[in-house]
Parts: C-alpha cells; structure tokens; sequence
C-alpha cells in the first residue's frame, strides 16, 4: 500500500513538472510580451583574465542580442506590446561550474545530466531582478591559452543554456552569435548543420537558399552556424549581424505558422 502510494506521488510530481514546463514553453514562445533572459557570467577557466571579464561584464555587450532578435521577429510579422522581442538581464557572476554533459552518454545518462544541470541551475540562480523564462550560463576562457572551446549547449527542457564564450571583448560579437544559437535551441529552434563536419545543411541551414549562383553566401543561418563559402568551406560570423534566421527556424519558435 505505501509503496503504491510512493507511485502515486512520484507520478503526480512527474505531471506537474511537465506540466509546468508545458506552461513555460508556451508563453515564452507567444510573443505578446518580450521574453526575458537572464546570462550569468562564469570563470569557465579559472584564469585571472576569465574571473575579471565575467566580474565586470556590461550588459551593454549583449545589447546586440535584443536587436537582431526584435529585427528578425518584425521581418516574419511579429511584433510585442513592449517593442522588444527579448529583453537581456546581466546576473551577477556565479561563482562555479555546471555539471559537464556524459561524453557520448546513453539516454539515461543525458536524463540524468539534464535534472542535474536543471538542479545546478536552481541553486545558483543569485539574480534578482524580473524573473527570467530563460536562464544562459555563460562561460568564458581566456583566449590566450584556450584555442577552442567545448561545445555550447541550450535545453528546451528547463528552458537553460550553457555557453563557452571567450573572455575578450574582441570576441563579443561571435560570442552573442553563440548565445543567440543556444538561446534559441531553449526555444525549440534545432541544429540545421551537419554534425560531423559543421558545414550547414541546405537549404535549411543557409541564409539564401535560393542565390544562384548559390556560393559564396554573404550570411549565415542562426542554427546553420557558419557562412558557406563554397561546397566545402564555411566561416563563422564575425557577430548577429552576419546572421539572419531562416524560415524553419522561424516556425519552430512560432513567429511563422
């Protein structure tokens, strides 16, 4: 009898969390207001040039963000009661590090990662300001002594991204770039490049699928990733805006049918 009343319980606290996520995808997603997103700088490194950047971080350097968003939102018709498609929140710095994703883990081992990232994510949550509908953990390394960065990710379950950034405002514009991808990965929008060589997928994962000749393009896709140059070479972007996002993008995160 306890046991089945254990059950019980488990399965209504599986509903409600569920539920509850149901209910914080679908208004984020409905455009009426503006979403709020909160980043929280973190020393990915532990360097005194990673501390130092995540502790003085302006808000200002994400600005961009809210631009591209609210000017790609206006090109598919969308407009909020308050002008901005999103609104950008800087929290303070925090002060330790996600749990990493399993390398090449099974199922239940992402499940597993993804309750504790969510849990992570709820005990260092420090900001308080207007609550955020979805949280970026952003992590940066000093650039002088990490070439390259581990993979960003963003979970539409829990709505939370974790992004590796560099630690320079030399980088700012590429890094908004990856801010914006995970951001709309929290949103539902999926990866629309091929995995094992980044190379956007066509015609989805390119800003002008139609240009003929269809080579060099002159932006990317925000989920494709990177510009094509031709078949097989392809640039990052410099900042959002080189980025435009695409029509299947649009749709995933409903400012299309």
């Amino acid at each position: 009898m306890f046991r089945a009343f254990r059950i019980l319980v488990l399965l209504f606290v599986l509903l409600s969390v569920a539920v509850g996520t149901w209910r914080a995808k679908r208004d984020a997603t409905d455009w009426v207001a503006p979403l709020d997103v909160a980043l929280y700088p973190i020393n990915g490194d532990d360097s005194g040039i990673a501390r130092g950047y995540a502790a003085t971080a302006r808000e200002d350097l994400f600005a961009p963000i809210e631009s591209f968003m609210t000017k790609e939102a206006a090109r598919y018709g969308v407009r909020t009661a308050y002008g901005n498609a999103v609104r950008i929140h800087l929290a303070p710095a925090v002060h330790a590090r996600p749990p990493a994703p399993p390398n090449k883990g099974n199922v239940v081992a992402v499940m597993w990662w993804s309750l504790k990232l969510r849990y992570w994510a709820w005990r260092h949550d420090s900001y308080q300001g207007v609550r955020p509908q979805v949280r970026i953990f952003v992590q940066f390394y000093d650039p002088a002594t990490n070439r390259s960065l581990p993979h960003s990710l963003g979970l539409e379950k829990g709505m939370i991204g974790v992004v590796n950034a560099f630690a320079s405002a030399r980088y700012a514009g590429s890094n908004n770039v990856v801010i914006t991808h995970e951001l709309l990965h929290t949103l539902g929008a999926t990866d629309k490049y091929d995995p094992r060589t980044s190379f956007p997928r066509h015609p989805d994962g390119y800003a002008q699928p139609q240009r003929d000749p269809l080579h060099p393009q002159d932006n990317a896709e925000i989920m494709g990733g990177r510009i094509p140059i031709d078949a097989v070479r392809a640039t990052i972007p410099e900042g959002l805006d080189q980025v435009v996002v695409g029509p299947k993008t649009a749709a995933e995160i409903n400012w299309r049918n």
